[in-house]
């Protein structure tokens, strides 16, 4: 049963990265034709500085499973929550310090694709409660 439920987390993280993923081509593709090079440049940033924290807290996550190993999903999960803050700051540092990104685009691009993963998670989460 822990097996089933680890990869039933799995493939939910999978499924909250594709709709990321998607969305940000979305997003910047849209940003790129109403305004330009360095709006879009500065979406795919925001977005990015939501998708790569997210993954990296879900591989910590989902790193370990089952009842005997209780204490080591509960450190990896600490870790994965810690990292995932971390590497968000480090990433808005850099985007901004060092790609000179226009604030706007990338918060906006932050906000929408962490809120697809959200809704993307609650969608899928409450789809499979129901089987």
């Amino acid at each position: 049963m822990n097996i089933t439920l680890a990869g039933q987390g799995k493939a939910l993280a999978r499924r909250g990265f594709i709709v990321q993923v998607i969305t940000t081509v979305c997003l910047v593709v849209i940003v790129a034709v109403m305004f330009n090079r360095h709006s879009a440049m500065s979406a795919a940033a925001g977005a990015l500085i939501s998708i790569l924290p997210t993954s990296v807290f879900s591989w910590f996550a989902f790193r370990y499973s089952g009842a005997r190993k209780n204490a080591l999903v509960a450190k990896s999960f600490s870790q994965g929550s810690k990292m995932k803050l971390a590497l968000t700051i480090i990433l808005f540092v850099v985007t901004f310090a060092g790609l000179n990104a226009a604030p706007i685009e990338v918060f906006l691009a932050y906000v929408v694709t962490t809120a697809s993963h959200g809704l993307a998670m609650f969608h899928y989460g409450t789809k499979n409660n129901e089987n």
